[in-house]
């Protein structure tokens, strides 16, 4: 590789070896980076058009792999991590502050809202209404059959929906990672990029050559997919939503006003920076999603969303390792199955996120301590997400107990979007608040969109990348998006396949951190 990311400089301070990064501000654009992973957008898009069908079938073989033997070790790896993270929390070195700032860069609320808006994307609104009512009315094999027992049935229900979108899914996104990233880069003056994860275990060879494009490859593509599919989702998401509502057809020329709206909200939030637009739109987005959650919360219905969430968390933490552990008939190695097509599948799609989520949190959780960092990613968020899920499939649920099929309808076939208006239009003030969230959607996906096309740009060309390279890839991710909804919904959907394939690499790149975040963490404490 002909480009160098990074000049390493050793530098004494307090008596411990520390190094900075003479060219941190001013690194150049990785072109064999850029090229691979451009090549990837391409070539994925020429085959949906060419042959959507053995694109299809080559997805699904990948993904059947990836579930079968690598489905064991990212459910260890998940919980290992997350363990992990708790672990360091206890350790007096857990309170050094990271990031050479005196004071956080960023205040909480702006903090939290960065971080929550980022993971959460479009999934956290029709993934919270369909997740729940679908494990109500299909009970998760590992509890066998429930009948008529509807109070077991939610708890159940709600208790499966925390085990994906909760401390698992979480501590992967950033735990461990992000205290590797901000010790490595700011104390360190190793690059902000996900070669820096294989840093322990490969040394100077992590940084340059086949190993460093290797790891930030996979998992730029990893992003790449796992973004592209919400972008896709959305649009189809979003045209099914206003021809309900207004009677606008639904077709591909409406999801492509609607790709085409999302961006440019997210183009030009990523351009002009973290300060600014991605901030600000995380911002309002937090502050719309509370007003219409309180909204539901005193309208709907309340009684039921609580015991809802306390008795689902009760079954949560009773079957936690039994949950985070199932195998069910698929053994060390076999078939997944439904576990495949629901553990196995959140666990790669947060997999694939891992790394480069590791390098937004990192960047923007400067001044903060290990401790907080990990507490707020590991437990709170978490905690905020199941409250999320409650309130809206919670409400769900509610809905078809009171009335047998108002949701379940709707909702036959797996139809995300039907779920969410199906139980938006059973509150008061039904069509208003249907409308809200879907703007609500849309900034969901837009703040993730933004995100990661800001981060993908700093792994190729260090802390500060051009505004360029930022809209390029805002603008290529909506493209390649609109290229494959033009194939049919399949197209998007064996993306989104994808990114469990894209898994395989990235939780490799992810594993050193189990034992490296523990190493920092207790030098800091001797420091």
């Amino acid at each position: 590789m002909s480009e160098t990311k990074s000049t390493l400089v050793s530098v004494p301070d307090n008596n411990r070896d520390t190094t900075v990064d003479a060219a941190q501000n001013a690194q150049p654009l990785d072109k064999t980076l850029f090229a691979l992973t451009g090549g990837f957008i391409l070539l994925f898009c020429t085959l949906a058009l060419v042959d959507i069908d053995a694109l299809s079938a080559a997805v699904d073989w990948g993904f059947e792999f990836a579930a079968t033997w690598f489905g064991l070790y990212w459910q260890l790896l998940l919980l290992a991590t997350f363990l992990m993270g708790i672990f360091i929390c206890f350790l007096p070195g857990s309170r050094t502050v990271l990031g050479n700032l005196e004071r956080p860069e960023f205040s909480s609320f702006q903090w939290g809202s960065m971080i929550m808006c980022t993971l959460l994307a479009g999934g956290g609104v029709f993934w919270a209404a369909g997740e729940p009512i679908a494990h109500f009315l299909s009970t998760p094999p590992l509890f066998g059959e429930l009948g008529s027992d509807n109070l077991a049935r939610t708890r159940i229900a709600m208790a499966q929906s925390f085990l994906h979108w909760g401390f698992l899914a979480w501590a992967i996104l950033g735990s461990l990672t992000t205290l590797m990233l901000m010790h490595y880069h700011y104390d360190k003056g190793l690059p902000l990029a996900p070669r820096t994860l294989l840093y322990p275990v490969f040394g100077e060879r992590a940084l340059h050559g086949p190993i460093a494009i290797f790891a930030d490859a996979s998992c730029i593509i990893a992003v790449v997919a796992g973004t592209v599919g919400p972008i896709g989702f959305l649009g189809l998401q979003m045209s099914y939503g206003v021809n309900a509502l207004f009677g606008i057809p639904d077709t591909f020329a409406t999801q492509a006003v609607m790709i085409l709206t999302l961006t440019a909200v997210f183009t030009l939030s990523a351009i002009s920076g973290l300060s600014r637009g991605i901030q600000l739109l995380s911002k309002l987005n937090v502050i719309l999603a509370f007003l219409l959650l309180a909204f539901i919360l005193i309208a709907g219905p309340t009684e039921f969303i609580f015991s809802s969430f306390f008795g689902g968390l009760g079954t949560y933490f009773q079957h936690f390792f039994g949950m985070a552990l199932y195998r069910g008939d698929a053994g060390v190695f076999g078939a997944p199955g439904w576990l495949g097509w629901w553990t196995v599948f959140f666990w790669g799609w947060f997999l694939g996120y891992g790394p480069l989520m590791a390098i937004f949190i990192a960047r923007v959780s400067r001044g903060r301590s290990i401790r907080s960092i990990i507490i707020t990613l590991s437990v709170i968020a978490p905690l905020v997400t199941h409250f999320w899920f409650t309130i809206i499939g919670g409400s769900g649920i509610a809905f078809e107990l009171a009335t047998p099929g108002v949701i379940s309808g709707p909702f036959e076939g797996f139809n995300l979007p039907a779920g969410l208006l199906a139980i938006t239009r059973n509150m008061p003030a039904g069509f208003l608040l249907s409308l809200a969230f879907l703007v609500l959607t849309m900034f969901f996906v837009a703040t993730t969109s933004d995100s990661m096309s800001y981060v993908i740009a700093t792994a190729m060309s260090g802390d500060n990348p051009s505004v360029g390279l930022r809209a390029f890839w805002g603008i290529a991710m909506a493209v390649m998006a609109l290229i494959l909804i033009s194939t049919g919904a399949g197209g998007i959907g064996k993306l989104q396949s994808f990114i469990v394939v894209t898994a395989v690499p990235v939780s490799l790149v992810l594993l050193p951190s189990l034992w490296d975040a523990l190493r920092i963490t207790l030098s800091l404490n001797k420091g």
